[in-house]
């Protein structure tokens, strides 16, 4: 049942209708919230329904007033907050034992929090212009005011300003969200934590995308010299879709542009040997059949969710644009513009280059025109991406002068070889932000927060001052 007007005279962590069930080290409660589709007009009919699932650890259900809550923001954009089978490890083990209960949210658009596809938009709207304006409505500004609306009812009676706060912990796109947070309630949070996402305070893609592209040019000669025997076979898959038309089991189409997108799989632990797998299955299927086999079409398409997680797609240039920029297919015009030749896909073009023999590369984490056509479940939300990519409105993410006077604890992990958050743009943002502590290494890779619990640990004791390496 959704948190609403009529149940707020039970306070919310007193509902005897929520559902409730155990994980290993933790009792979750499903809570559904009644939020404003625009915070601007919080009186509007049009309401959206966020999720999330509340985390106590086991013995401790009787406190709910009492202990502090950590609410984890996922990364994406596009991507629900998955359950976890156990809370004994990684990094909710580390929050548990620092005294918190948990926050899982399903971020507004994913998920079970009104979630967007071709579907719900059909089911709600008429015309393309609608599905534009009402899909502008979830960028990270409003995931943080639906985290400030769940703080509100959540920490509804609490004496002390402390136990009325948040603390946060925020995975590449999540610490995009928690620099947001910073920025408009500042006095919400008692701490954060941010883990490969400290976001550039930008207000336009292209940036991003001139350093990424030149981020992934490395991974693939990384990549190669590990599988060079890669080289002919990725040439050969590359030849035999730029020939032949093939179609995935969903119904989306198998080109060269798709393929080299499993290059997104590069920015992970173990990312290499997942894309080599595939590759030399490939490469075997053309040499013994002369086409692609259904266990190998599937595989490629699983490696993806962009027909799944469709914001993932749609929005994902949007997270950058500020103060009424619009993306106008940021990555593909600066792929055009400074990195074709590198990147070419058309196999004509491959055997004109002055080293035909050369690799063809990887894409990476970046968003196409194109991909309205290729993935089928986006195809339907053709129109829609075209009207994000050139929606002029957007408002202002960050406010730079509460940053730099920032007061809120913060310390954040920086992967020096991110594939997916620039260094340098991220170096820049963590100085702009009064009091940040950053944690610089090149140990892990973008999933570095679900790889290790290190990265938490470490975090933790770097804001409390138990760290002097820096």
């Amino acid at each position: 049942m959704t948190a609403n007007k009529d149940s707020q005279a039970v306070h919310e962590l007193d509902r005897t209708d929520i559902e409730s069930y155990t994980i290993g080290g933790g009792t979750v409660y499903e809570r559904f919230f009644d939020c404003p589709l625009d915070y601007s007009s919080p009186e509007s009919s049009q309401r959206i329904r966020v999720f999330v699932r509340h985390v106590v650890p086991l013995g401790k259900e009787t406190k709910v007033h009492e202990l502090p809550f950590l609410l984890y923001l996922q990364g994406g954009p596009g991507y629900e907050c998955s359950l976890p089978g156990s809370v004994k490890g990684g990094w909710h083990a580390k929050a548990i034992e620092e005294g918190y209960q948990i926050l899982l949210i399903d971020q507004r658009g994913t998920g079970l929090s009104s979630p967007i596809n071709a579907d719900t938009l059909d089911a709600k709207f008429q015309t393309t212009a609608e599905k534009v304006q009402y899909a502008s409505h979830f960028r990270a500004d409003n995931i943080v005011r639906d985290c400030e609306h769940v703080r509100k009812i959540l920490c509804a009676g609490r004496t002390g300003e402390a136990s009325q706060k948040l603390a946060l912990l925020g995975q590449s796109f999540g610490g995009f969200c928690i620099v947001t947070y910073l920025s408009l309630f500042p006095d919400s949070i008692s701490k954060a934590f941010i883990t490969g996402g400290i976001p550039p305070l930008i207000d336009s893609p292209d940036a991003v995308y001139k350093a990424t592209y030149q981020r992934m040019i490395s991974r693939n000669k990384q990549y190669y010299e590990k599988y060079p025997r890669d080289i002919a076979r990725v040439r050969a898959v590359i030849e035999h879709l730029n020939q032949n038309r093939v179609t995935l089991p969903d119904g989306g189409n198998l080109s060269p542009r798709r393929f080299q997108q499993l290059g997104l799989a590069f920015g992970f632990t173990g990312g290499f040997d997942q894309v080599h797998q595939l590759v030399l299955r490939a490469s075997n299927d053309i040499d013994t059949m002369d086409k692609l086999s259904a266990r190998t079409l599937a595989g490629i398409a699983d490696m993806h969710s962009f027909d799944t997680n469709p914001l993932y797609c749609i929005l994902h240039e949007a997270i950058y644009c500020q103060n009424g920029k619009p993306s106008m297919w940021s990555a593909h015009r600066v792929r055009e513009e400074c990195f074709a030749a590198e990147f070419e896909h058309s196999w004509d073009k491959i055997l004109t280059r002055s080293d035909p023999g050369m690799p063809v590369y990887f894409t990476g984490e970046a968003v196409y025109p194109w991909m309205l056509e290729d993935y089928a479940q986006l195809r339907r939300l053709k129109d829609v991406g075209a009207g994000l990519a050139e929606y002029s409105s957007w408002g202002p993410l960050y406010d730079k002068s509460v940053l730099a006077k920032n007061t809120v604890p913060v310390a954040g992990v920086s992967y020096y070889n991110d594939m997916f958050v620039d260094f340098n743009l991220s170096e820049q943002t963590a100085k702009n932000i009064k009091g940040f502590r950053q944690w610089v290494t090149n140990e892990y890779h973008h999933n570095g927060l679900r790889a290790d619990p290190r990265v938490m640990t470490y975090l933790v004791d770097l804001l409390r001052g138990d760290m002097t390496d820096l």
